[in-house]
């Protein structure tokens, strides 16, 4: 699933400062619960990760936060309580 955003409220929404070193990208993994994504900040955090925004419910109805990789690369982590993510994970969009 691809979502374009402009760059300024994807930098807001992710938590970055844009100095122009930043990509202008933020990569996704989607989850299947809030739960989950607790989970993997968790993770990415004891991995070496930077928590840039904690997770909380959003704007959308979901629940996200974001990290930022030892590379610099920013994730989002989300769930979308509107999508279905499959066994194999596939997604399937829509209630």
């Amino acid at each position: 699933v691809v979502a374009l955003w402009d760059r300024a409220s994807l930098a807001e929404d992710s938590g970055v400062e844009d100095r122009g070193g930043w990509g202008g990208i933020t990569l996704a993994h989607n989850v299947r619960s809030p739960e989950d994504a607790d989970g993997v900040l968790a993770q990415a955090e004891a991995a070496g990760a930077t928590i840039v925004r904690p997770a909380a419910a959003t704007f959308w109805g979901g629940y996200s936060g974001v990290f930022a990789d030892p590379d610099g690369h920013v994730w989002e982590v989300a769930h979308n309580p509107h999508w279905t993510i499959a066994e194999d994970g596939s997604i399937r969009l829509g209630l």
